[in-house]
């Protein structure tokens, strides 16, 4: 976050890059200047002779616009 300004989020495997963005701006109150999105897939696992899959989800990348910043802690020193 500090060099290259960016956060990442689990999101919603349906959600738009348009929706990410809106909803990051409205919930941090910050300005957005670009959303990379990707599908990470499911990893495989076995538990005894059974074989299960992970859930696939989706990865989003938010870059903010320069002099922007996420305060998670919200207001504390």
């Amino acid at each position: 976050m500090e060099k290259s300004n960016t956060i990442v989020l689990k999101v919603a495997k349906d959600a738009t890059k348009a929706e990410i963005k809106a909803a990051v701006q409205k919930l941090f109150e910050v300005e957005v200047k670009g959303v990379n999105t990707l599908l990470v897939k499911g990893k495989t696992k076995r538990h005894g002779q059974r074989i299960a899959r992970r859930s696939d989800w989706k990865k989003a990348y938010v870059t903010l616009k320069e002099g922007q910043n996420l305060d998670f802690i919200g207001g504390a020193e």
